[in-house]
């Protein structure tokens, strides 16, 4: 069975509908395809290879739980198919695709990616500007990856249906579902029974994934 639907062309940005699905189905599908990131020394290509999904009011680890509105969280009220680009710890950014219908605030956290080619990762490298000796290290981490994308919060509300801002996603090459592993999400204790929820989706055998929980079943 394949997660990318077969109508979604290799190398075209994913259609309106792709982001009209809750963050629950949208996160697993993410996985494969390929984040764009336009600078001025040219097109950053890499592959989506881990993602979290954070869906719906109901989600004690969302931003938006019980409904809640503020200056930040706005943007995960909008038609999906934006992005939510918040800050942590005061220094480290990261990137959401915002999914599913106006008013239903879900989002899915892009947490790794690989660049495509060689030259995708010597752009990488020049923009995260740290000593980087594993793939992990590049771009393993919602923080990492964000640097090594020149990403911050600049781009929030960006959309990323098309190649005509500085951020979108293409489709990539199908997957099948023996190659998406699953675990709990990253350091969300906080959201009581919603922190065991295994809605951590990554690529199995990928070496830019940092590992980070034992629980690990394949995606169902």
């Amino acid at each position: 069975m394949s997660l990318i639907f077969s109508q979604y062309h290799e190398g075209s940005p994913l259609p309106p509908a792709f982001y009209e699905m809750p963050a629950l189905e949208v996160a697993p599908r993410l996985i494969g395809h390929t984040l764009v990131r336009h600078t001025e020394d040219g097109d950053i290509r890499c592959r989506i290879v881990e993602t979290e999904s954070y869906g719906g009011i109901e989600d004690k680890g969302s931003h938006a739980y019980g409904g809640r509105r503020t200056a930040r969280t706005e943007v995960m009220f909008s038609q999906g198919g934006v992005a939510y680009i918040y800050l942590i710890y005061g220094m480290y950014h990261c990137l959401n695709v915002v999914t599913g219908a106006i008013n239903d605030p879900q989002a899915v956290l892009i947490r790794a990616v690989e660049p495509l080619t060689p030259d995708d990762e010597a752009l990488m490298r020049k923009y995260r500007n740290a000593a980087a000796k594993k793939p992990v290290d590049l771009s393993g981490g919602p923080g990492k990856l964000c640097r090594a994308l020149r990403i911050d919060k600049s781009l929030n509300c960006q959309s990323l249906l098309g190649p005509k801002g500085s951020l979108w996603i293409e489709a990539g090459r199908p997957l099948t579902n023996d190659a998406i592993m699953q675990t709990p999400r990253i350091n969300i204790a906080y959201a009581e029974e919603y922190a065991d929820k295994p809605w951590r989706f990554f690529l199995r055998d990928n070496p830019f994934v940092p590992l980070l929980h034992k629980n690990v079943t394949a995606f169902k």
